[in-house]
């Protein structure tokens, strides 16, 4: 029974070890990849101007309420109980605004996440495209990206295949 059991194993190691070998592995550097490809800094781009312009119009709606909150410790003596209460529900609703245009700009479906699904989307799909394509052309089974594997600690230059994919993608 024990020997039979270290013959198991020992198979277990020798086959194991033949289709490990058989496996071959590549890695790519998406970071890389993204920096040399124009439509990717182009598309950034018009993400970073689009988020700056609805920021100021954020910006802009919370000063006007941060006016209208200040008018209003000043003037509220002055006032009657139903303009103070007029005022308030005013400066409320001001706040109220600021808050939706940060959701409808930047929240998780928000106007930033829709324009980025539209313009990195396709671009990231191009990019996975190419990977496979080289996996296929070269036999490749395995690509892994290291810019996203904090445990990477070293790898073999000759294992990385990110000019590779840029060529396939035409970016120099």
């Amino acid at each position: 029974m024990k020997r039979t059991i270290i013959l198991l194993f020992a198979a277990v190691m020798v086959f194991g070890t033949a289709f490990a070998k058989d496996q071959s592995i590549a890695y790519i550097d998406m970071q890389y990849i993204l920096k040399n490809l124009p439509q990717y800094e182009q598309a950034n781009e018009q993400l970073t101007m689009l988020s700056k312009r609805w920021q100021k119009e954020i910006d802009a709606a919370q000063q006007e309420a941060r006016v209208m909150a200040t008018n209003y410790q000043t003037e509220q003596i002055f006032l009657s109980e139903t303009m103070r209460a007029q005022r308030e529900q005013e400066i409320v609703k001001k706040e109220q605004e600021v808050l939706e245009l940060k959701r409808k700009y930047f929240g998780q479906e928000g106007e930033l996440y829709k324009k980025r699904e539209a313009l990195i989307k396709p671009i990231q799909d191009e990019i996975y495209n190419a990977i496979q394509d080289l996996a296929n052309e070269k036999r490749i089974d395995i690509i892994k990206d290291r810019s996203a594997d904090p445990s990477l600690i070293y790898m073999s230059s000759k294992l990385d295949v990110s000019d590779q994919v840029l060529r396939k993608l035409g970016a120099k």
